[in-house]
Order: C-alpha cells, then structure tokens, then sequence
C-alpha cells in the first residue's frame, strides 16, 4: 500500500526551516538535528515550541532519518527548489494561528520584493540629510558673506546690485538672510528655465554680488538633484512611482513585523522588554540574524513609520487623496487676502510659493518698495528670515511671509499696501488647523530641517539602520536555504500558501473591507498587493498542475 504524501508545513515565522528539515546555521555543514526514529521507521516530527519556532526532537541515534518537508512514494526525488510554495493541508480548521501564517507571508513577500525599492529609498535618503554641509562646500562663496558688517545696505541697493549683473527676467522675490554670516537672495523668473529660477547671492553690508545660482523651490542646484534622486531617480513623474511604492510598504512591512517578532518573544525570551529590544547575542547562524533585523526594526518602528506617513503626504497617488482629506476637514493652511481694499476683485493668493516661482509680471517692481514692505512687516513683528514678494497687479497688495523652517518654527503673513505702508490682512501660524500644521512640520522633519543638526543625525542613523535590516533579511532568506546534497537551492522557500483559507469569520468579514479602505487611500499599494495576489495564485496552480503532471 502506498504512503500518501504528506506536506509538514513551514513553520510560520521559523526562517531557520528547522520545521521543514532546513538547515538552521548553528550546525556543522548547516543540517538540522536529525528526529527520532519511531517504530513504524518514520523520523518523529519536529516539536512545536510556544514561541511558534519548531524544534527537533531529541534523539540519541546519530544515524536516524532526518526530518523532511515532505514523505512521498519515491524518496529519490529532489525536493522543492528555492522560493518554492509549501501548499496548505485544506482540512486544517480556521483558527487565529493562520492571521499569524498570512502576515508570514506578506512579510516575506514585502521583504524580497519592496526591500530593493526601500533600499534605494534609504540610501539617497541618506545622500539627502547631507545636503547642508554639501551646499556650504560646495556653493560657500555664493550663500556666505566674506566679513559680517555694522548693519545691512538697503533692499533696494542689494536689488539694484543683483540686476546690474544679471538684467534678464524679473525680480519675483526677495529672501533676507537667515543669519549675519549669510547673504540675501533677490530671486529672478527668467522664463528660459521654466519651473526653476535664477537666484543672484548679495552680500547684505557692501551690496556687492557674491555670484548666482539656477535654483528650484530655494534648493541648490545639488539639493535639487539629490531631492529629485530621492524622489523619483531623476527620471520625473514615471520614477516617483518607486517612493510611492516604498513609502506604502514600508508602514505595511513595520507593522508587520513588530506583530511577527512581539508576538514571539512575548511566548519565547521576552518575559522582559530585553528579549523584543536587544538581539540575541547567544544565538547562531540564521537565529542571530533575525535577533538583529527584528530587534533593530523595533528600534526603528517609530522613525519608519513617521518617514512613511510623511512621505506619502507629497506621494502622487496617496498624497491626492490627502489633499482631498485636508479639504474635507478644512485642514488647509489659512489663505491671505491680498486684495487692496477698494479693489474690484479678490485675488489668488500666490504667497505660499513666495521667494520660489516666478511671477507673471512683465516689469520690476520699484525697488524701494521692497524696503516699505519689510519695514511694515518688521514694525508688525515679524522677524527672522522673510519672503518679501511684488504684487501681482495694481489691485492687490504685497506680502512679505516669514520662512524660519528650524523649530520653533515661525510661519505669519502679512499683506502690505507699500503706498500707505499698512498691514491689510494677516494669518498666524498659530491660528493654522492642526492637520496644516503636522503637515507643514512633517515634511520639515522628513527633510531633515526642522531640528537641525539633530534632525540629520537621527535621519541618516535611520536610514542606515533600515539598510543593515534589509540587507539582513535578504541574509536570512539565505542562510535558511537547503544544503543537503540532493536539495540545494541558492535561497529558503517560500512561507507556506492558503493561510487565507483558513482566517476566522469575523478577521474575513472586517478584514476584506478594512484592505479595500487601504488600497483605496494608498493607490499604489493596493495595485501592488493585488499584483502580489495574482502571481501568487498562478504560482500555485503551476505548482499543482507539475504535481499531476
């Protein structure tokens, strides 16, 4: 009579497939212990632990079969190669072990698929927390002042300097230094360079022009490219495909594996917090790599899923959504009037963009207007760094808005009739709605600006450590690959399909909607989860089909 064949399933987090007779790494040549022999001639099965780890059964017979992932007909033939789908035992019941089975799955598949995006994602993120001390290297004749003077020469001396030099265009805006070491930027819409202006560097005490600069949004020529490399691999809209895929998943992936490794230290070593914060320092081979990679993962849990929140806030896709969310719970920055009074019409208020577009005017606006406007916002209290920007026509007022991004933060507007010299409108930073303002500070901190010295410290630990865990998790996905002779295979096989199958009732009935709500705000994850699903499901009817073959 023939023996049928029988799947052991792969242990659902057991990355060492000691439950399915991988090697685990601690053992000469990489083989597991072997199990004991029973009566029948079968190895006993592995033992399963409360950490949800299998273990080897003890055995004292060096030469007893080892255990396998699978007992067929005819034990000459090779086993499963690598990557390989263990099939699920379809009279297995539902029960609350196969949420655990799934989240295995997603975890895996995330990992060796996204992890290349996240990898990208953390390695020009990390060339981007730089950038302050790169520009100063670089750009430091044009952004830093030779001697700090008595007191700075009027706007209108440093414009008339910066125009002398470079005529073409027009005056758009004009940025105040951020400190005395630095020089004013009098920003030019030069239409030849589209979206990017032309920004000429004046030194505020002698007038005298210390060079220029085709900027984007303020940013250095450098920045801009590290920001476009960050962003979309310099390759425009197509390559912002790549972070919105990275920053969807990595929230997804964190979560995850907080669950996978909480979850098993809180049965197995973690009757302390030691056990989920510190690696194991007294295991071996695949063990201690997955003690560093889920152990650093906590660590970084937090910083991981601020970065991937906030990144998906400027996200094509997602950030859409969140623009409609902001506009639905009237979470927008509050808008300045620049409407004179007595105009005919409100205008648009374009002050948000100040000191980084060109305007639409044809002309320079008198330079000594400049100085009316920043002495009115100075006697109305505004200081630091500000944006002082033209009207955009004879109805509408100037505005002159502060752009201190280092916390405290300091975002007032001011509209200014320059004739009168009047303040005639005005938003606090204070007065924002809360979702404006975690926005606002949000980006300021994925950006790195927001604490300054300190928010690039953290950011570039993070991305180093989100580095050293993927490249440990790839690690694993060796390590527990087979070595026997007549299985071997460059990497460990897949985690074990089907657990949907098996879900309780209630995870499927609040589960299913719970991932349509996801997919529907993160777009692009849910085009690629569904992707994940449809190679998955014709894997394993490749898979069945070669069976019956």
């Amino acid at each position: 009579m023939s023996r049928r064949t029988e799947e052991i399933p792969q242990n659902d987090h057991d990355p060492t497939g000691t439950a399915t007779g991988e090697p685990d790494g601690d053992r000469p040549n990489g083989l597991t212990k072997p199990a004991a022999p029973t009566t029948d001639g079968f190895a006993k099965p592995a033992i399963a632990t409360t950490d949800g780890l299998a273990e080897p059964a003890a055995t004292t017979d060096a030469l007893a079969k080892p255990a396998t992932a699978t007992m067929t007909d005819d034990p000459a033939k090779p086993a499963d190669g690598p990557g390989a789908i263990t099939e699920p035992d379809p009279g297995r019941p539902r029960s609350w072990e196969a949420v655990r089975h799934l989240l295995v799955r997603l975890h895996f598949y995330a990992g060796v698929l996204v992890a290349p995006f996240l990898l990208v994602a953390a390695l020009t993120g990390l060339a981007y927390t730089l950038t302050p001390q790169l520009d100063q290297l670089l750009y430091g004749d044009q952004l830093r002042v030779e001697r700090v003077g008595d007191g700075p020469r009027p706007l209108a001396e440093q414009i008339a300097a910066a125009r002398a030099a470079y005529p073409e265009g027009t005056v758009a805006s004009v940025v105040t230094p951020q400190g005395p070491e630095e020089t004013t930027r009098v920003v030019l819409a030069v239409p030849e360079l589209g979206e990017k202006q032309r920004t000429v560097f004046v030194d505020p005490y002698t007038a005298e022009v210390r060079g220029e600069l085709t900027t984007w949004f303020g940013s250095t020529p450098l920045t801009t490219w590290l920001d476009d490399l960050h962003r979309n691999l310099n390759l425009g809209e197509t390559g912002r495909l790549y972070s919105e895929v990275a920053a969807s998943w990595l929230g997804v992936t964190v979560l995850g594996g907080l669950v996978l490794w909480l979850g098993r230290s809180r049965g197995q070593r973690a009757k302390s917090a030691r056990g989920a914060l510190l690696p194991d320092r007294k295991a071996r081979g695949v063990r201690r790599t997955r003690s560093w990679h889920a152990a650093t993962g906590v660590w970084l849990a937090v910083a991981l899923l601020f970065l991937s929140a906030t990144g998906l806030t400027w996200s094509n896709y997602a950030g859409e959504r969140f623009g409609r969310l902001l506009d639905a719970a009237n979470g927008n920055a509050p808008a300045l009037d620049t409407a004179l009074p007595g105009a005919e019409a409100p205008v648009e208020d374009h002050s948000d963009h100040a000191g980084h577009g060109g305007g639409e005017a044809t002309a320079d606006a008198d330079p000594a207007d400049f100085d009316a406007a920043l002495t009115a916002a100075r006697n109305a209290g505004l200081g630091g760094t500000v944006v002082v920007t033209p009207a955009a026509d004879a109805a509408s007022a100037w505005t002159v808005a502060q752009n201190d991004n280092v916390w405290p933060v300091h975002y007032d507007r001011v509209a200014v009739d320059v004739a009168g010299g009047e303040i005639t409108s005005r938003t606090y930073w204070a007065d924002h709605p809360a979702l404006s303002k975690l926005s606002k500070l949000g980006v300021q901190g994925h950006m790195g600006v927001l604490f300054g010295v300190v928010n690039q410290i953290v950011l570039a630990l993070v991305a180093l450590g989100l580095t050293a865990v993927i490249v440990w998790g790839y690690r694993m996905w060796w390590q527990r690959r087979p070595t026997r002779a007549d299985r071997r295979a460059p990497v460990g096989r897949a985690p074990e399909r089907g657990a949907w199958r098996r879900l309780p009732l209630p995870v499927l009935i609040l589960g299913i909607p719970a991932v349509a709500a996801l997919g529907w705000a993160l777009p692009v994850l849910g085009v690629t989860l569904a992707g994940f699903l449809v190679v998955d499901v014709v894997a394993g009817a490749v898979r069945r089909q070669r069976r019956t073959a």
